[in-house]
């Protein structure tokens, strides 16, 4: 049996920033835009950019910014400063799994069969 550490870290009553839009994030990063990044959670592209506008709005400069059209296409990328929340909040992770560990396998082994 394996656990997972999911954490959401919560800034008051400004927002959070979780598990679930780190992902986007990373899909944004990979696919080049919003909606195919929606698709791929199983999302509308109006919940996507929803999430992306409150991302932009809870940091300091925005995580995503959109890339107009021209021969390609319009677009999305991730931002360096969303690159950089998104490496912090992994580290967070790592951090905390490495803290926890121990504390996480007692529970697993005591989780009945």
């Amino acid at each position: 049996m394996d656990a997972t550490l999911r954490i959401r870290i919560h800034f008051g009553d400004r927002g959070f920033f979780g598990p679930g839009k780190a992902q986007l994030l990373e899909l944004i990063a990979s696919e080049g835009s919003i909606a195919a990044a929606g698709r791929a959670m199983g999302m509308s592209y109006r919940r996507a950019w929803l999430l992306v506008e409150d991302m932009n709005a809870l940091f300091d400069a925005p995580l995503v910014a959109a890339q107009h059209g021209g021969q390609g296409g319009g677009g999305a990328v991730v931002t360096p400063e969303g690159m950089a929340v998104l490496a912090r909040y992994r580290a967070v992770i790592e951090k905390a799994e490495a803290a926890a560990g121990q504390d996480i396998a007692f529970l697993v082994n005591r989780l009945s069969p």
